[in-house]
């Protein structure tokens, strides 16, 4: 079964603003990525063990850690970074959450074969690590960074070869990278998806729309988890307001529009969610 979990950042920096939405649409998970305007490997132990204590008060887990690991250039130190994602690996155990978001690291304009061999170098360190401590990377693809199209995606996927970095499916991400989502990325890397980002947009101007109202391919893409019986989650994306390198704005009543325009392609689609 479908399970909707969301970026609760979208609504608000407050957590309870956050967890007040989440309920009023019988949200029960949040994905993880900033409170109080700090990202989440920016916060400190005390402000960790409050937010763990007030997610279990009510009733809310964690999806996923938000992570921006991977967003830094490909010329970058990586070793420095590699210690974020240690943070980031101990977070997601920490809450309990089975996934870690990742990114694979910005490439200069048109140089993706020039380091190709560096990015699957840094991602198989990534997913050894995960590995270690029992966590699955989710590597988003997005534009600017080497995962942007379906090829590349599925060639990083094949290249690391691990249970340990799978997709996170962002139609939206495509659209903006000029790629039909479902009509060319997913029967590349459908095997590899164990998440979903519910964003979609307009193909050319890249505008961010509700769920249905662009060229992300939503309702063929419920179709296609479906028929592949995809049980996991959905994570609400929406991106309304403002997008930027780290993280995205809606507010709380886009959030909820952004919800209702999901669960209404669910229904219309026959599928059931929790």
């Amino acid at each position: 079964m479908i399970t909707l979990t969301g970026f609760a950042d979208e609504i608000s920096q407050d957590l309870e603003e956050q967890l007040d939405v989440l309920e009023s649409e019988s949200i029960r998970y949040l994905e993880l990525r900033g409170v109080w305007g700090k990202n989440v490997l920016q916060l400190t132990e005390e402000e960790l063990s409050g937010i763990k204590e007030r997610l279990s008060q009510r009733g809310v887990g964690v999806s996923s850690i938000g992570s921006p690991i991977g967003k830094i250039q490909i010329t970058d130190d990586f070793e420095p970074h590699l210690e974020h994602a240690k943070h980031a690996v101990r977070l997601a155990k920490y809450f309990q959450a089975p996934y870690v978001r990742v990114f694979s690291f910005y490439i200069p304009d048109g140089d993706h074969e020039k380091y190709r061999l560096e990015v699957i170098r840094r991602m198989l360190r990534l997913a050894q690590l995960a590995e270690q401590e029992g966590i699955v990377l989710l590597h988003e693809n997005e534009s600017h960074i080497y995962g942007d199209t379906g090829e590349r995606c599925l060639e990083l996927l094949q290249s690391v070869s691990s249970p340990h970095l799978r997709a996170a499916f962002d139609p939206a991400n495509f659209v903006q990278c000029g790629v039909k989502p479902v009509g060319e990325a997913y029967p590349l890397v459908g095997d590899y998806t164990a998440y979903i980002h519910v964003k979609d947009a307009m193909m050319g101007k890249g505008m961010v729309v509700p769920a249905g109202d662009g060229d992300g391919e939503l309702r063929l893409l419920l179709q296609e988890l479906s028929r592949r019986r995809y049980s996991g989650f959905l994570s609400l994306e929406p991106h309304l307001r403002a997008a930027g390198r780290f993280e995205g704005f809606t507010n709380p009543q886009l959030f909820v529009e952004a919800s209702k325009a999901i669960k209404r392609l669910l229904t219309e689609e026959g599928m059931e969610w929790n």
